[in-house]
């Protein structure tokens, strides 16, 4: 499990490497819905944006991520940002994380799709063993939004982080399984064509 860039096309999103260039596409994105305002995400404020993209290209560079921005197709507007993350390539495992979505298109089919290309490159080409979403215990619209999925919890990680404004974070851990992912990928594949 190489931490390569990659660029995976669905139907009406597109999920490309993130790049430097992509600064102010971020900041815009972000800005609808002054997303960095919620105390439970790791959206970027505007002037933190610079410090967010380099640290998620750290990750990369170290094998330890994918960063992608997500772009709608149809008008072609980065509208937020995803990633695998918390690679194991010795246990064959990954997280989804960092996952946000301008407030516009969310409880779209924006994020129906992002996983489907996620998950599917996960199991299928990556051959994962399990895939992990992790959020915050007060995020309660991340949480319906996992289950929605079909990730079944796996429990609550408390006093996980010490977050940068000094809240401790209890954090709620979520997975798919291999053998799960077919049933799962026709329920996401159906969901997909509810839109």
């Amino acid at each position: 499990m190489e931490c390569h860039p990659l660029h995976l096309q669905g139907t009406s999103v597109s999920l490309e490497p993130l790049e430097q260039a992509h600064i102010a596409d971020i900041r815009n994105a972000a800005a609808d819905g002054e997303l960095w305002k919620l105390f439970f995400t790791s959206v970027p404020a505007p002037e933190q944006t610079q410090q967010w993209l380099d640290a998620a290209l750290a990750m990369q560079s170290q094998q330890k991520a994918i960063p992608f921005v997500v772009r709608e197709k149809s008008g072609g507007k980065i509208v937020g940002s995803t990633r695998f993350c918390n690679i194991d390539h010795q246990h064959q495992r990954l997280e989804i994380g960092y996952t946000w979505y301008s407030q516009s298109v969310q409880r779209s089919a924006i994020n129906t799709e992002c996983k489907l290309l996620l998950l599917t490159h996960a199991f299928e080409v990556l051959n994962c063993i399990a895939v992990e979403f992790r959020t915050d215990w007060f995020n309660r619209r991340s949480q319906a939004a996992i289950e929605r999925l079909g990730a079944k919890r796996d429990g609550v990680l408390r006093n996980h982080m010490i977050l940068p404004d000094g809240r401790i974070r209890d954090t709620v851990v979520y997975s798919i399984l291999q053998n799960e992912w077919p049933g799962l990928k026709k329920n996401l594949q159906y969901m997909q064509n509810k839109y």
